[in-house]
C-alpha cells in the first residue's frame, strides 16, 4: 500500500488544481486497462511493467491535456482530443510532383531527430486514418528514417518495408490539419467520414510532444 502513496498523492494534488482531471484520468485508465486485457502480451514481466507505469503516464497525459494550450479541444469524458473532421482524409493524396516531393524531403531533412513525432497515413482497403509514430533511428547520411512502429521510410514518404498485407503506410509531411486529424482519431471509409478511433496511450503521449507553434 505504501508503494502507491506517492502516485495517489500526485493524482489528488492534480485533482485539486484541475477539477476535471479525475474524470479524464478515469477515462484513460478504463480505456488502457481494456486495451491491455485484450492485448496479445504473453510475457507477464512485460505486462507487469506496463501496469506499474500506468499511473505515471496517465497523470502526465492528463495534466498536459487539461493544462497546455493547443489549437484542438479535449473531451474529458472520453479522454480524447477532438476537432472538426474534414470530409476527406487530409493525408490521402500523396506528393506527386517533383516540387511537392522535394518540399517533403527538405522538411524531413530539416526536422528529423531522435524522438520526433511523425504522422503515418494508413490505408486498409479504403479504411483510412493518420497515426502518430516517432523516429527512433536515423542513418548517416540521412537519406531515410526509421519509426518505432512502422519501420523504414524514404524521405519522400514511401515505405521501405516489404508488406505482406493489403495495408499500405506512407510517411506524410505534417501540417495543422493532418496533426489535428491524427490526434483526434479521425477515420474515413469509401463512403466518407466514419467513427473516430480511440488513440492508444502511447499515441496520446506522443501527441503531448507536438510543437503546435510550428504548424500555426
Amino acid at each position: 500500500m505504501s508503494d502507491q502513496q506517492p502516485d495517489q498523492t500526485n493524482i489528488f494534488n492534480l485533482a485539486e488544481q484541475f477539477p476535471n482531471v479525475a474524470e479524464l484520468c478515469n477515462a484513460l485508465y478504463e480505456r488502457e486497462l481494456v486495451s491491455l486485457a485484450t492485448s496479445n502480451i504473453k510475457d507477464p514481466t512485460l505486462l507487469k511493467r506496463k501496469l506499474s507505469g500506468l499511473t505515471y503516464h496517465i497523470k502526465n497525459a492528463a495534466e498536459f491535456l487539461i493544462n497546455e494550450p493547443t489549437p484542438i479541444d479535449v473531451d474529458v469524458h472520453n479522454g480524447t482530443w477532438k476537432s472538426k473532421q474534414s470530409n476527406k482524409c487530409p493525408a490521402a493524396k500523396p506528393a506527386t510532383s517533383d516540387d511537392e516531393i522535394a518540399k517533403a524531403e527538405k522538411w524531413f531533412k530539416q526536422h528529423h531527430y531522435h524522438g520526433a513525432v511523425v504522422c503515418i497515413y494508413v490505408n486498409d482497403y479504403g479504411n483510412e486514418h493518420i497515426e502518430l509514430d516517432s523516429i527512433d533511428m536515423i542513418p548517416t547520411p540521412a537519406n531515410k528514417l526509421h519509426t518505432n512502429k512502422y519501420g523504414w521510410f524514404a524521405l519522400n514518404g514511401e515505405s521501405l518495408e516489404a508488406s505482406k498485407t493489403h495495408v499500405t503506410h506512407r510517411l506524410v509531411k505534417p501540417n495543422k490539419a493532418i496533426l489535428s486529424a491524427a490526434c483526434s482519431g479521425h477515420t474515413w471509409n469509401t463512403k466518407g467520414k466514419s467513427t473516430p478511433r480511440a488513440l492508444s496511450l502511447r499515441e496520446l503521449l506522443l501527441s503531448t510532444n507536438i510543437n503546435w507553434k510550428t504548424f500555426k
